[in-house]
């Protein structure tokens, strides 16, 4: 108003003797006062109704009373979304949030006490570090819980000062491991299961996420807790009852079936675990076998820490195998495709140690037939021959009834050469 009333404050009427009214009028006396006020009052106001701002606010207060007006009357005149549409949408995003029930959701933030999920409700659920995986973390992201992580979780229970939702996956994660213990245990599998603790009847052992109970009289080695604990075993399960939350496992018949696998002249996988001055003992799947220094070269090796180191990983043929005593009986030396090279060239003996164990096995082989057929040749009575594989069977006419012709089967020293 300030600038308005500046812009016209220079305006003056003209004096009534210039203008054309006083020379129609000679006779009456000039009133400049009385003549000035009413044609400046005039002008102010045909100033002011045409400002652009006065105008707009006239616009606007018209359009907020034709608003108010419409409201009053009609308050869904012109509105495409009815309350029909908003119930719709109301029961198209609400879920069940017994606990128990399973939702999926978005994570949006991540701390060192949980994460916090967007499951589309009226406010965000809340995951604890406690239920976020099946194993023990520090931070969710140990678990690979990152913002944008699309999951299923469970409802375990609520927030009672907000009224969030508490969700967890360990919940599912329990569920799915019990599944697959069920699942191995039907597939009379090996696991490994590493040793958390014990107790006078046993020790326990973590499988699949699971703590499983594996007694001393399924162990199948003289061992204490305190020698076990921390160690990995080979395990079977003899129990998966989720109901009443019991797994019990087996060491002892996971061993007898490794044990029953190791076929003399075979090549295993093993990993070097200790060194002595006679020899190395070789982890070969949860079994100990001993490597004894003659047998890891043809030459003669004078210091076995030069050859072997404590968590090697080698192959080693099996000589041999005492199941009742627990022993078993490995060598290098019988994988070398020439002499010392265990010593020279370790990789080169690992890379040939099959064909080397094949040509090994042959000859064992060649040797029981030659022993069998000498057998024969002085017992032709008892009706029984040696097939081409090496088999004894009933006689045939190919052979005649004194026994067998040695000079038929070659010396073992030709199949060095194969």
């Amino acid at each position: 108003m300030a600038a308005l009333a500046q812009q016209y404050s220079g305006l003056r009427c003209p004096p009534l003797s210039s203008s054309p009214l006083s020379k129609a009028s000679p006779l009456r006396a000039p009133q400049r006062t009385s003549f000035n006020a009413p044609a400046t009052t005039v002008v102010s106001a045909v100033s002011v109704s045409n400002n652009p701002f006065v105008r707009e606010r006239q616009r606007l207060k018209e359009i907020f009373e034709d608003a108010y007006d419409r409201c009053r009357t009609a308050p869904m005149e012109g509105v495409s979304f009815t309350v029909e549409d908003f119930h719709t949408a109301i029961e198209k995003y609400d879920f069940n949030s017994e606990i128990g029930t399973k939702v999926k959701g978005t994570v949006f933030y991540t701390d060192a006490n949980g994460a916090l999920v967007d499951i589309t409700a009226k406010s965000s659920a809340y995951l604890p570090v406690q239920e976020a995986c099946i194993y023990r973390i520090k931070h969710v992201t140990e678990a690979g819980i990152l913002p944008g992580l699309y999951e299923e979780f469970v409802i375990v229970g609520e927030n009672d000062v907000d009224d969030s939702l508490i969700l967890s996956l360990r919940s599912i994660q329990y569920d799915l491991a019990w599944e697959r213990c069920r699942q191995l245990q039907a597939e009379d599998v090996i696991v490994k299961g590493k040793v958390v603790g014990g107790n006078k009847g046993g020790v326990v052992a973590v499988v699949e996420g699971l703590r499983g109970f594996v007694p001393f009289s399924q162990i199948s080695t003289k061992s204490t807790v305190e020698e076990l604990l921390d160690k990995e075993l080979p395990l079977k399960f003899v129990e998966v009852d989720e109901e009443q939350s019991r797994l019990v496992l087996s060491n002892r018949k996971a061993m007898a079936d490794s044990q029953a696998q190791l076929g003399i002249g075979s090549v295993v996988l093993g990993t070097v675990q200790s060194l002595k001055p006679y020899g190395a003992f070789i982890d070969i799947g949860g079994i100990n076998g001993l490597l004894h220094v003659s047998q890891i070269s043809h030459d003669r090796v004078s210091d076995i820490a030069t050859v072997l180191q404590p968590g090697d990983t080698l192959k080693v043929m099996i000589l041999s195998h005492d199941r009742e005593r627990g022993r078993v009986s490995l060598s290098t030396k019988k994988l070398e495709p020439t002499p010392g090279d265990m010593i020279r060239n370790p990789k080169l003996v690992f890379e040939k140690a099959d064909e080397m164990a094949q040509t090994f096995r042959q000859r064992i082989a060649q040797a029981e037939a030659m022993a069998r057929a000498d057998m024969l040749r002085f017992q032709p009575e008892s009706g029984l021959t040696l097939s081409s594989e090496g088999i004894l069977g009933p006689l045939t006419p190919e052979l005649p009834a004194e026994g067998v012709d040695l000079n038929d089967i070659p010396p073992a020293e030709e199949l060095e050469n194969v």
